[in-house]
């Protein structure tokens, strides 16, 4: 298979650290990014080529031609942009690797109406285009256990109920129906990623919104107090980013397409905030925490199941939480 990749938000979290991955293994690797939730900075260390959205037409007759294969594109622009979209349909990509989207659970209960046009609008506008592409694409879709709300059932399989808590999962259910529904349509090959909670190297944690792991680096980072919500025993499936970049790369070198379907990328445990807290003590010895309520539209407990991912992506994680703990203080030079 040819390697040339658009990774959307790759100047994300999640999204850096696969490009960092594909541009290892040689693959050819544009990025769009709005710079919203996005920092050039996740790219030291790689060849880059920085181009406005405005000037990419500008950019493609001039300097792409001499483009040297290692050199990283990155557009600045929103996903829905004309030429963006218009890259797309001229066939200059195998694979889409889908991350751009507004990803906190609290900030879509506060902008449900914004949020579910960052989400899923403009993911079904950019599937349009994949669809009308002359070469096959497969679109691999970054989802989320949110779309199963408080689950009856740990481990968590695929087929468990869906009732997400906040549109936030809501909107990421929406579009792996679309998805679903567009192979069914139009043959699209397509396959959703439900992530557990991702931590890890690259997540800054100076929002409202961060994850609790992000969240206490950045405030140990800034000297600050940590902030613990509701009693500390909700628990989580931490997974570490290199295992999900893993299985994108496992989705996308697949011989075999996929009809839409979607499988859980975790680690089949789960362990409560309480127990990273006592984690960060042990490493670090005494620590101020400040206490606060639940955060609205939270789930109590998640933990997935991922039969599912072994049987289509041989997939298995690698990282243990101690493991990744370290490798995320250590990017944090804590």
């Amino acid at each position: 298979m040819s390697k040339r990749a658009l990774v959307t938000g790759g100047c994300g979290f999640i999204g850096s650290n696969l490009v960092h991955k594909l541009a290892e293994l040689n693959w050819t690797v544009d990025v769009v990014d709005d710079m919203s939730n996005g920092f050039l900075e996740f790219l030291d260390g790689l060849a880059i080529k920085v181009v406005p959205g405005f000037m990419l037409s500008q950019y493609e007759e001039k300097y792409e031609p001499a483009r040297e294969r290692s050199t990283v594109l990155v557009i600045q622009d929103d996903i829905e942009s004309k030429d963006v979209l218009r890259r797309i349909e001229s066939g200059k990509y195998d694979r889409v690797f889908h991350f751009a989207a507004n990803p906190r659970i609290s900030y879509t209960v506060e902008h449900p109406a914004n949020t579910f046009d960052v989400n899923v609008t403009r993911t079904v506008k950019m599937l349009e285009s994949v669809n009308r592409s002359p070469n096959k694409v497969r679109f691999i879709f970054s989802s989320t256990s949110s779309v199963y709300g408080d689950a009856k059932d740990l481990p968590t399989p695929e087929s468990q109920e869906k009732r997400p808590l906040s549109p936030y999962g809501l909107q990421k259910l929406t579009v792996e129906e679309f998805l679903r529904l567009s192979h069914r349509l139009y043959g699209t090959d397509s396959i959703c990623l439900r992530y557990a909670n991702v931590y890890g190297p690259r997540q800054f944690g100076n929002s409202p919104y961060s994850t609790a792991i992000s969240a206490w680096c950045q405030k140990m980072n800034d000297g600050e107090p940590l902030r613990s919500d509701g009693d500390g025993e909700q628990t989580r499936d931490m997974i570490f980013v290199g295992d999900v970049v893993k299985a994108n790369i496992l989705a996308a070198t697949r011989p075999e397409g996929f009809d839409g379907s979607a499988v859980n990328i975790g680690t089949e445990t789960r362990v409560s905030n309480n127990h990273i807290l006592s984690l960060f003590r042990e490493k670090f010895g005494d620590l101020r925490v400040n206490h606060a309520p639940p955060r609205p539209g939270d789930v109590r407990n998640t933990q997935l199941g991922i039969s599912e991912a072994r049987r289509l992506l041989n997939y298995e994680p690698s990282v243990s939480l101690e493991d990744g703990l370290r490798q995320t203080w250590s990017w944090w030079d804590l």
